[in-house]
């Protein structure tokens, strides 16, 4: 079996989200709405900018809502494209 690096459809949405620079609405568990652009994020956080910059925990993350109309154009894996043939 040959290591292929999986499909993350979370970090797929992200990082559109910050190479476009699109304002997402961010809803976090506890109610809180947070407005901005996300700059950066890993396993564990996101770093999100609007008036400051603020690292909010994924843990805290209930839903997030591009502000923008976006067509969201995942990256198909190795493993996909190869089922196709």
């Amino acid at each position: 079996m040959t290591a292929t690096k999986s499909f993350n459809l979370q970090d797929a949405f992200l990082n559109q989200l910050r190479k476009e620079k699109v304002p997402v609405t961010m809803y976090l568990t506890n109610g809180v709405r947070l407005r901005g652009s996300i700059k950066a994020f890993d396993n564990f956080v996101i770093l999100m900018k609007d008036a400051r910059l603020q690292l909010i925990y994924k843990h805290a993350v209930s839903s997030i809502i591009p502000d923008d109309d976006m067509v969201f154009k995942p990256e198909p894996t190795t493993e996909t494209t190869t089922e196709k043939s």
